[in-house]
């Protein structure tokens, strides 16, 4: 019964993501994102699994909060077990907030060899001035992330680039990588942030002419061959690029969909599951893999 719920389940999810893809806005971005559901238990976006891998981590991992202006960013902060210095890497979340999964990235960037923070950008829009784990419901979540002001998301972010940047423990060069609403996010610092060594953009959209001459580091796409709303602003966004002198490289794993990276490292579904479930997992799990490998490439040439 818990395997046949469990695939159901599952279904049902998906046809949630497929709504919620038609009633994506522009303010939003790409909020309509993937597969995925509220932060808390949940088996499917790593309300367990995110946590036991994250209690299993032999890193070291703290909560700090950052000023920036008159707010507070509450960060989740993870150091690699290395003997040398290390380049930090900033982590922005999808629209549904600072999740378990968002958290178990940080780690997995840490034991790559990196600093990781990952700022919780709904610090304080809670009802009590909390952030992700108080609102707790993903409707409230990407509501709040829909209001949040642009330039509040800048001044957040490079607020923590300066927290990270300024650690003993870091070498001074810092990265950006960010998913869904967060890919479009790491894409948009990279035009306002003119010292970072390099944007990874995990299945978000670009910024328009006027931003995009302002980058100055190289961006790194990773996209799903199943996600048309994303994939059909890809064409647009590499002739500006181009136009602009700058260097963007666009990859396009297929057989996945939108938020394969969080789908890939959830646990396969059941035996008992139907077929087109055991696909998209088939399929979001090699692209995770794949494109984990090509990241990590990447990383190293910071």
């Amino acid at each position: 019964m818990k395997k046949s719920m469990l695939a159901i389940s599952m279904l049902t999810l998906a046809a949630a993501v497929a709504c919620a893809q038609e009633t994506s806005t522009a303010h939003a971005d790409h909020a309509a994102a993937a597969a995925t559901a509220p932060p808390g238990p949940s088996e499917m976006t790593g309300g367990v699994w995110a946590k036991q891998h994250l209690a299993s981590s032999p890193r070291h991992r703290e909560w700090v909060n950052v000023k920036a202006g008159n707010r507070v960013v509450s960060c989740f902060v993870v150091y690699p077990e290395v003997k040398n210095k290390a380049a930090a890497v900033i982590v922005i979340h999808e629209i549904f907030g600072l999740t378990d999964w968002v958290q178990m990235e940080a780690d997995e960037v840490a034991a790559a060899g990196y600093i990781a923070i990952a700022p919780d950008l709904l610090s304080g829009t809670a009802p009590k001035g909390g952030g992700t784990s108080e609102i707790g419901d993903v409707n409230a979540a990407v509501k709040a992330i829909g209001a949040l002001p642009p330039d509040q998301i800048t001044s957040d972010l490079n607020a923590v680039a300066d927290y990270v940047t300024k650690l003993p423990s870091a070498n001074g060069k810092l990265a950006v990588a960010g998913f869904c609403w967060g890919g479009g996010q790491s894409f948009r610092f990279a035009t306002n942030r003119p010292n970072i060594s390099a944007a990874y953009v995990f299945y978000g959209t670009g910024p328009d002419a006027d931003a995009i001459a302002r980058i100055k580091a190289p961006v790194y796409g990773f996209y799903a061959g199943n996600d048309a709303r994303v994939g059909a602003t890809i064409p647009a966004t590499t002739d500006l690029m181009k136009a602009a002198g700058k260097t963007y490289e666009p990859v396009t794993y297929e057989g996945a969909g939108h938020g394969f990276m969080r789908a890939g490292d959830a646990p396969p579904p059941p035996a008992n599951a139907e077929a087109k479930v055991g696909d998209a997992y088939a399929g979001n799990k090699k692209a995770r893999d794949a494109a984990w490998v090509r990241w990590t490439a990447l990383l190293k040439k910071l």
